[in-house]
């Protein structure tokens, strides 16, 4: 989709929303709380980012944008170059980071940026009467983006800010946050890497792998897989029996693509879940951070952009 940029709200020094319509006002698609979408910026970068506004506003989009000290083009050029009026290229929303709408109480764990899918989340929480509390860890009250919104009605009765939690402290904190909800509560969580491992390693003590649900937006370095992960294997296409080689160091999508057979891509690090396809023979080397730890053991899908084989041939059901 091709949006235009309504409104643009400093949310801290370095936090930034955007709300992104159409030019001609019409409704957008819907979405679910913890979607994101892909916003390619002025420089062609691509790079996805959760949708966090109030879900009846049925008409725009809004995201939130940290501009990062080490950006290679793609926060630093929506900060600095993209005003009101400015169109930008906007993919529709996907949600790999859904409410579990059985769970009877919600605990959302947030820290830095990572707050936006919670911030939806908890409009729709509080929308439908449910139980939730909103744990927020940020190094101080002008770093926490959309604090004017969180500390009043209808969520300061919600929300729990943490200020300056040390690492050394956060699994104390962490521990006393999921004892203060019920063992039923199901957790979400969305930061960097060591604050959600730390919030997955705390309620791990007392709740299943279904309980526990997070969100990442960078990719995590994977180590080469001991069973010939890293090697060359071969891939068949179940539709029409065709087997193409897929060498060391090319991807499942690229060569498919050389085939004729293109699967969409976003994000080329395995995060977003766009290139995911259904598998139906073989032993995968699951190397994304989109697929949970269950969707991984069942072993029947694959990210294409960034998965390799442990087995010498895998079967897509393509």
């Amino acid at each position: 989709m091709k949006l235009i940029v309504d409104t643009l709200t400093d949310e801290t020094g370095d936090i930034r929303s955007f709300r992104l319509v159409r030019a001609d006002g019409a409704p957008l698609p819907a979405y679910e709380p913890g979607a994101h979408i892909d916003v390619t910026g002025p420089t062609g970068i691509m790079r996805q980012y959760s949708l966090c506004g109030p879900l009846e506003d049925r008409c725009g989009y809004t995201i939130a944008v940290k501009r990062e000290s080490a950006s290679r083009g793609g926060s630093a050029a929506l900060h600095d170059v993209v005003k009101v009026g400015m169109e930008l290229e906007v993919g529709a929303p996907r949600n790999l980071f859904a409410l579990d709408a059985s769970a009877p109480e919600h605990l959302l764990f947030g820290a830095g940026i990572g707050v936006t899918p919670l911030l939806a989340m908890a409009y729709r929480l509080w929308a439908e009467e449910k139980r939730f509390t909103l744990h927020y860890f940020v190094r101080a009250r002008e770093h926490a983006a959309f604090a004017d919104l969180l500390e009043n009605a209808p969520f300061a009765a919600h929300v729990r800010f943490h200020y300056a939690v040390m690492p050394a402290q956060m699994e104390h904190y962490l521990t006393a946050c999921l004892e203060a909800g019920s063992k039923e509560a199901h957790v979400y969580t969305c930061g960097p890497a060591p604050f959600m491992d730390a919030v997955v390693k705390c309620a791990s003590a007392t709740r299943s792998e279904e309980a526990i649900h997070l969100e990442h937006f960078q990719a995590a370095p994977t180590a080469p897989a001991a069973a010939g992960g890293d090697g060359a294997f071969e891939v068949k296409l179940a539709s029409s029996g065709k087997v193409v080689q897929i060498p060391v160091g090319i991807p499942i999508v690229d060569i498919l693509a050389r085939e004729g057979i293109v699967i969409d891509t976003s994000c080329r690090e395995g995060i977003c879940g766009t290139c995911v396809v259904p598998l139906l023979e073989g032993e995968p080397d699951h190397r994304d951070n989109c697929l949970s730890k269950k969707e991984k053991a069942a072993n029947d899908q694959i990210c294409t952009c960034v998965s390799r084989a442990r087995s010498g041939m895998l079967v897509l059901d393509l």
